[in-house]
């Protein structure tokens, strides 16, 4: 399902939707219980609302609706993430108790609330683990096409059998012209369309056709896609199928008239007013918030080694303008004493002790918000990259120069989607996830993105 033009599986909205109920019909219920609440309670209580807007989040925060997470239909793996999320909102309502003794949720109602809401959960969610997974739940879809695209259909998640992914593949449809792809996937579930396209759909039940043909010259059942289409069937071009079920764009399936036809790439002045904004708000507040933070950082370095606190170091930035980027210091002085760009590795022996822990904690990148108020960066959007590196990058990587049409950002798609990049393959996989981000950003998928960095640094994933 798309919302603001960012693509979420509606099993997981199913999922959030289900426990956004339970989690209001069990704070409902504690805080109408006798020994807890004896009043009249009104439903839309804002103190009701926002507990139960903390306990989404206090979920989302904890990672419980990840596709990896959810994977896992373990109850035990349930309870290590559910336990500890709703301990803090416990905290955070027993703070507000303290400060506003008048509130709804005293402390016996708050640990109510605990048990209860723990109970829902874990029986809500052993509820949607049995049924989800369930091939009716599936979205059955036939591929047009035999070729290397068509396979990738299934090996997309590899590490996911047939029967985990989130849809059903019935069959691989041959057409005239296309070598077949070797894999066993194909070879297995070959088909031979010898009536009609829509009879076939029929036949086995599909809910879309997924059109993986690389030569489409001559090639293209044009009339027989339009059939199905106007019979209710869904019809998605490969590329399109990969960003709605990976939620980047791949370089491998790509071709050029998808990105110029295509839906998204829209650079209004008003979404890029609106992101303005948000990138001035969420900067300032954010520079309050970690102020103490940053002065503890600043002391931390200055005591461990010798030379500047911040580092200023040449990024290339929108409409590839070069910007000179601010940067906690987190290496050596001496790091690049040749004058030689290289990759972060992992476990750089360039990096100081102190480097290490705020490079674990992103806390390095907290002085870009000077960048932010310059108008030089965003908030949220693609890591600026060295000059050096966005040569070497252009001329070895297909589309490369399309990231900096927007301004890069502190934090981005990328950037909690995929680990730290240390290589040109790295790179690659990183666009693929830039590319979506510029092709579908709204201020919808930089909240989004904000929940993810939460998230990264709370579990220092992805750091080096």
């Amino acid at each position: 399902m798309r919302i603001f033009g960012h693509y979420v599986r509606r099993r997981v909205l199913m999922l959030v939707l289900a426990e956004l109920a339970v989690a209001y019909l069990c704070l409902y219920l504690v805080l109408t219980l006798p020994p807890f609440q004896p009043e009249v309670l009104n439903a839309l209580d804002p103190e009701l609302v926002l507990a139960t807007a903390a306990v989404l989040l206090a979920l989302m925060l904890a990672g419980l609706y990840e596709p990896d997470y959810l994977a896992t239909r373990s109850a035990r793996h349930s309870l290590f993430r559910l336990i500890p999320a709703l301990l803090f909102v416990a905290g955070v309502l027993l703070l507000y108790n303290i400060l506003v003794p008048a509130s709804l949720f005293s402390a016996s109602a708050i640990g109510g609330g605990f048990l209860l809401l723990l109970t829902g959960l874990v029986a809500e969610r052993s509820l949607w683990n049995n049924f989800s997974e369930a091939d009716a739940f599936k979205r059955r879809i036939l591929v047009l096409g035999t070729g290397r695209r068509a396979c990738a259909i299934e090996s997309i998640h590899s590490d996911k059998g047939p029967d985990e992914l989130p849809y059903r593949v019935l069959g691989y449809i041959a057409t005239d012209g296309e070598k077949d792809c070797p894999d066993e996937p194909v070879r297995r579930l070959r088909l031979s369309c010898d009536g009609s396209l829509l009879d076939m759909v029929r036949e086995h039940r599909a809910h879309e056709v997924v059109v993986a043909i690389r030569d489409r010259r001559g090639n293209l059942p044009i009339q027989q896609l339009l059939d199905c289409k106007l019979h209710g069937v869904a019809v998605t071009e490969i590329s399109s199928f990969f960003e709605r079920e990976e939620q980047k764009v791949q370089l491998d399936s790509l071709n050029a008239s998808w990105l110029v036809f295509g839906e998204g790439f829209r650079q209004h002045w008003s979404r890029l007013a609106v992101k303005r904004c948000f990138d001035v708000t969420a900067s300032s507040l954010l520079l309050l918030v970690t102020f103490p933070i940053v002065l503890v950082t600043a002391a931390a370095i200055k005591l461990e080694s010798s030379g500047p606190v911040f580092y200023w170091q040449t990024r290339v930035g929108r409409s590839n303008e070069p910007f000179d980027v601010c940067k906690f210091r987190s290496m050596r002085e001496d790091a690049e004493f040749d004058g030689v760009a290289r990759w972060a590795v992992r476990d750089d022996d360039r990096v100081t002790r102190v480097g290490r822990i705020i490079r674990k904690l992103r806390i390095d990148e907290l002085p870009q918000i000077i960048n932010v108020f310059q108008g030089h960066m965003s908030f949220v959007g693609p890591r600026p990259e060295r000059p050096v590196f966005v040569e070497q990058l252009t001329g070895q990587i297909p589309y490369f120069p399309a990231r900096h049409s927007i301004r890069p950002g502190i934090t981005g798609w990328a950037q909690v989607r995929y680990p730290y990049g240390a290589s040109v393959e790295d790179a690659r996989q990183k666009l693929q996830y830039d590319l979506y981000y510029v092709k579908n950003h709204t201020l919808f998928l930089d909240l989004l993105i904000l929940l993810e960095t939460v998230k990264v640094v709370l579990f220092g994933r992805g750091a080096r």
